[in-house]
């Protein structure tokens, strides 16, 4: 494993891209965006949303989670004169604080619509994808991409604006990709976090039948094409920064949490529910990062942490064993799933790569004091060390 000669970002991160001076993809966007004409952009962006509105009452729909950043589209959205219709699918275990900032998103002065689909069955898919790909928030990863395409198509809005392009803001995807303008149901199979997992692949589970998937499924390409949907990113038309989105959205009434996120370095993010601290530390048995990374890089690159300063706030946070989130512990959310401890660290095991971390001259793995595996790491092995 090596490490961006910038941030630190891993060579182990999915679909992550290097150029020959060993800087990621991540920070190659972002360097290539300084000198990008973000007045031309706004009026291209206007004249978009003029072209494709034909719903006489909406101009577009905007995902929501109530965070952070979909506060800040939506608020954006409204400040540029537009109306917004917001669409969620709540998140598999949903906090209180995600439902106060849900409900004060919806304050903005914005239509909401929220489609919650079969929890029963949804308890049964995470259950699963939890043991087939790694994944607890499976289902979360498809519905926030799926439930507003059908929500364009039933209300005929052409428009749906996302916040950020992950291939450029988090360097995933083929170089070219980082210039992406439109969001499709090919980025939803490549880059939506799928892991390879198809829908039809839920059919398996006992008690899932077809007709508990409607929402799970894109809908179909004619259906698409005839509406001309186009689903846009907001930072290719607006400078994109979490710490302002943050600012921005905290004078509206968004509340943060009163200590960091655990396996974060943030009290910021990942509010709303009570499996991100799963998601994330298997994350960080998977490819050896997890959020404090990402969030750190994003820091490095705006310049608001050295590097060497991130390595000490990584090095402390991530991959922090979940034995606990926010005001629940980690055998209350798991009961939630009716999966057993046993079995929860059967599938940790299952998807460890060994290779990324410590172990004992028998095999075994040497863990921090907090349960968690240490991993082998050095920030300072750089791309054109390795070759």
């Amino acid at each position: 494993m090596y490490y961006c000669k910038k941030c630190l970002y891993p060579s182990t991160k999915p679909d992550l891209w290097f150029t020959e001076e060993g800087v990621c993809g991540a920070c190659h966007s972002y360097e290539t965006r300084g000198s990008y004409d973000w007045s031309d952009a706004k009026n291209q962006f206007h004249k978009l949303m003029r072209e494709n509105k034909k719903n006489p009452k909406y101009d577009c729909i905007v995902p929501v989670s109530g965070g952070k950043d979909s506060t800040y589209q939506v608020w954006r959205m409204l400040a540029e004169g537009y109306n917004p219709l917001c669409v969620t699918a709540p998140t598999d275990f949903l906090t209180p604080l995600g439902r106060r900032n849900i409900e004060n998103l919806k304050n903005l002065g914005v239509d909401y619509i929220e489609v919650s689909v079969n929890r029963d069955v949804r308890k049964k898919i995470a259950k699963y994808s939890l043991r087939s790909v790694g994944d607890i928030q499976w289902s979360e990863h498809v519905l926030i991409y799926t439930v507003p395409v059908h929500i364009a198509v039933n209300f005929n809005i052409p428009i749906i604006v996302w916040g950020e392009c992950g291939q450029r803001e988090y360097g995933a995807g083929r170089p070219e990709d980082a210039k992406m303008v439109l969001f499709d149901r090919r980025v939803l199979e490549e880059y939506g976090s799928l892991n390879g997992q198809r829908v039809s692949d839920l059919l398996s589970i006992p008690g899932v039948s077809s007709k508990d998937l409607y929402f799970y499924e894109y809908p179909e390409p004619d259906t698409v094409e005839g509406l001309g949907l186009k689903g846009i990113y907001l930072d290719n038309y607006f400078e994109w920064h979490g710490i302002t989105n943050v600012v921005i959205s905290q004078a509206l009434g968004f509340e943060v949490s009163p200590n960091n996120i655990v396996g974060t370095i943030s009290n910021y993010e990942n509010l709303d529910n009570y499996v991100h601290g799963i998601h994330d530390y298997f994350k960080y048995l998977k490819f050896g990062f997890s959020r404090s990374t990402d969030i750190a890089c994003n820091l490095i690159r705006r310049k608001l942490l050295t590097r060497e300063d991130a390595i000490f706030l990584v090095a402390k946070n991530d991959g922090v064993y979940p034995s606990e989130y926010l005001d629940k512990s980690l055998q209350e959310i798991l009961n939630y799933y009716s999966v057993t401890s046993d079995e929860f660290h059967e599938i940790c095991d299952d998807y460890t790569d060994y290779s990324l971390f410590k172990r004992t001259p028998a095999g075994e793995l040497v863990r921090r004091s907090d349960g968690s595996p240490s991993l082998i790491s050095n920030f300072n092995q750089y791309k054109n060390h390795i070759e």
